[in-house]
């Protein structure tokens, strides 16, 4: 493993930090459905799936979209190498705040924002371009206009050789995906509540 950091340990035991976590999730989804999305957090077998495809060796800088209660941001920082960044996004103040309290990995940078602002909040800390995204925000449930706008801040904010990779429950990413990066794959992950589709998309396209 690239890095000493344990970040599958950080905020207590895991059965403890399970509970507190599920809690927040529940608890937001209620409040605010159509940003969550599930109100499950993501299964090991789908994180796994998603990210063991990627070569985290060369990763300096990694941006995620709608941690929740952290399932992926965890399994990115046990990845990413001792002077990587993870920059954690979440409209919600509850879910940035669980950050903080559960994992103590000085890579981590959790930031209460909108996807949208991607670009605003890596210039603020100095930070970009990225080496890959990583999200779960429901593409499928928000306005076009404002699914369009977070991915064509995401090109901008990548590498030319970046890469973004999601999970939904739906398709409606896919042809928006396909318009702006030159590479799409995609797999499903049937050992999650839901099922979810993955995607990789690479090469961000001007």
């Amino acid at each position: 493993m690239a890095t000493q950091f344990d970040a599958a340990q950080a905020g207590g035991s895991r059965p403890a930090r399970f509970a507190s976590s599920l809690s927040v999730m529940v608890r937001e989804f209620l409040r605010k459905p159509s940003l969550v999305g599930s109100a499950f957090p993501a299964s090991r077998h789908l994180v796994d799936a998603l990210l063991d495809p990627v070569d985290w060796s060369s990763a300096r800088l990694v941006v995620e979209y709608g941690p929740g209660c952290g399932p992926l941001t965890r399994a990115i920082l046990e990845r990413l190498p001792r002077d990587g960044r993870l920059v954690a996004i979440d409209v919600s103040r509850h879910f940035t705040r669980h950050l903080r309290d559960t994992i103590a990995d000085p890579r981590l940078i959790a930031v209460t924002a909108c996807a949208g602002s991607a670009e605003t909040v890596l210039a603020r800390h100095g930070l970009g371009p990225a080496d890959a995204i990583v999200t779960g925000i429901p593409f499928s449930t928000m306005p076009r206009r404002s699914a369009a706008r977070i991915l064509d801040v995401s090109a901008r904010v990548l590498r030319d050789d970046g890469q973004l990779l999601a999970y939904q429950m739906r398709s409606t990413v896919a042809p928006m995906l396909a318009e702006r990066f030159s590479t799409l794959d995609t797999a499903m992950a049937w050992r999650n509540i839901p099922p979810c589709r993955l995607y990789w998309a690479r090469g961000p396209v001007d």
